[in-house]
């Protein structure tokens, strides 16, 4: 399995150090731009929060943790952080996958992604993006998305208080919408994600169909 470019720092603590907590993506992500804002050891606008979806919340992902054998995951959203460099390699840093933590984008896009092309229209993939600097003035989450309707919580939540801002305490929707006139970023279609931020172009990803 292809290994973090040589020369290439990673911009946090391995693995098993991050701050993580399961089911609660959007949160390891904001731990780890808070993560790399305290060292100041990269500018931290280099870094962007990475919203993946779609307007029927059904996105499949290979390669994580919970996946079985080579069986997508398909997650309503998922988050991810991306680093864009100045080197030849951008890298992903996902604490639910499999691949290398951080893995060079390249590869997480063949393994994770795959291809939008052979999978029917309603599960393919949106990204929105948000750079890190603005995602930790903007992300708000109260956590009532992960409470039932009985206000039990359907998977624990981290042990730390909630993330909030001035003006919200939840505002998870927005990020999750992949609706380009609500919220903060920029929202692409898989393909032009992967055309924009991936350094290899043999592996033949199409535009046709986005």
């Amino acid at each position: 399995m292809a290994r973090p470019e040589a020369g290439y720092e990673a911009a946090v603590r391995p693995r098993p150090a991050c701050t993580y907590t399961s089911c609660y993506c959007e949160e390891n992500v904001w731990k780890l731009c808070d993560y790399i804002r305290s060292q100041d050891r990269h500018p931290l606008e280099e870094f962007y929060a990475v919203f993946i979806s779609n307007d029927r919340k059904m996105i499949p992902l290979w390669k994580q943790k919970s996946g079985h054998g080579d069986e997508p995951v398909v997650w309503d959203y998922h988050v991810i952080l991306l680093h864009v460099t100045s080197g030849e390699q951008n890298f992903i840093y996902d604490l639910d996958t499999v691949l290398p933590f951080p893995c060079p984008f390249d590869v997480y896009s063949v393994e994770a992604f795959r291809l939008d092309d052979s999978l029917r229209p309603e599960f393919h993939r949106k990204i929105r993006m948000i750079r890190a600097d603005l995602y930790l003035k903007t992300f708000a989450s109260d956590r009532s998305h992960m409470k039932d309707a009985d206000g039990k919580w359907q998977k624990p939540p981290p042990p730390y208080p909630c993330i909030e801002t001035a003006d919200s305490k939840m505002n998870l929707d927005d990020f999750i919408s992949m609706n380009p006139e609500v919220g903060w970023g920029s929202v692409f279609s898989l393909s032009d994600f992967v055309h924009r931020f991936g350094s290899q172009t043999d592996y033949s990803y199409s535009l046709e169909g986005q």
